[in-house]
């Protein structure tokens, strides 16, 4: 799967081969668009996303004007690819969840792989004021807070809605990150455990002493046609079949090392009680 760096570089070279085959050098095209020399190899390394007037620009300098409705579509592409968190969430966390809610709703299967954080759809009030207290901190975005919290808790409404089917897969480690108070945590695998039983939702939950097929690097949700990715810095959005088909074959092979019904809300049980035992011990053994 093209990562944004990749598909940026694979620009470029596109464009320094249409400056090729029209025989310029570098320092010949920059002349003929009255720009840097500096910037045509920027953009030909990948270091530097051209705008849509340079594209046009450089395919009329080329005489390519036949490719031009491609290489503009290529450069949409990569700018849906890295949506930048700062960019996502100008209008604050509201609005981000509005936006996420549009997307559930036009979908009749979503499946889910978080490693490190309980899924938006599952999580209890306390732990998403948390989770997303978090974010506007770290981003320095507009502290909606309460609007937003009150977006993520309408979104769940979807989980009760005829026509709609949920696969969600976790590792243990969701369970047991310490991202809010215990008590919080708590209340949030609570949760889990009664949603598990929903009869259009499925909850997997790899256990730490499960053989893992790939590294959990990072969570994923998709859609029918759509995979969203979430890094610290960005979201990608990939859309091209084959990165769908990659990351349906990646979440295939999570769900052969999870567990399900019973047995996850077993494993979810031990949690419970273990951090009870961890963080509220008795206060003193009976004399």
């Amino acid at each position: 799967m093209p990562n944004p760096r990749q598909a940026r570089e694979a620009l470029g070279a596109r464009l320094r081969e249409l400056r090729k085959d029209a025989g310029y050098n570098g320092k010949q095209l920059a002349q003929e668009l009255g720009w840097q020399p500096t910037k045509i190899s920027r953009i030909e390394l990948g270091k530097q996303t051209p705008t849509e007037d340079d594209v046009r620009a450089w395919t009329r300098a080329c005489a390519a004007d036949d490719q031009l409705a491609s290489i503009i579509s290529q450069l949409r592409g990569l700018e849906l690819a890295y949506a930048a968190w700062q960019r996502q969430l100008r209008s604050g966390t509201q609005h981000r969840q509005r936006q996420i809610a549009e997307i559930e709703a036009e979908t009749d299967l979503i499946h889910v792989f978080e490693p490190a954080t309980v899924p938006g759809l599952l999580q209890t009030r306390e732990y998403a004021r948390h989770i997303m207290a978090m974010s506007i901190a770290v981003h320095n975005t507009p502290d909606d807070l309460e609007d937003g919290l009150q977006a993520r808790m309408d979104r769940q409404e979807i989980l009760y809605k005829p026509g709609h089917r949920f696969h969600f897969l976790i590792t243990e480690a969701v369970l047991r990150n310490l991202l809010c108070p215990p008590e919080v945590l708590m209340g949030q695998i609570d949760r889990l455990i009664a949603v598990s039983t929903l009869p259009n939702v499925a909850l997997g939950v790899i256990p730490f002493a499960a053989r893992l097929p790939k590294s959990p690097v990072h969570g994923f949700w998709m859609y029918r046609r759509l995979v969203t990715v979430e890094t610290f810095a960005a979201e990608l959005s990939l859309t091209q079949p084959e990165e769908i088909e990659l990351y349906g074959k990646i979440f295939g092979l999570m769900q052969e090392a999870a567990v399900y019904g019973r047995q996850a809300r077993a494993l979810m049980t031990r949690v419970l009680e273990d951090l009870a035992a961890e963080h509220f011990p008795s206060d003193a053994e009976p004399s």
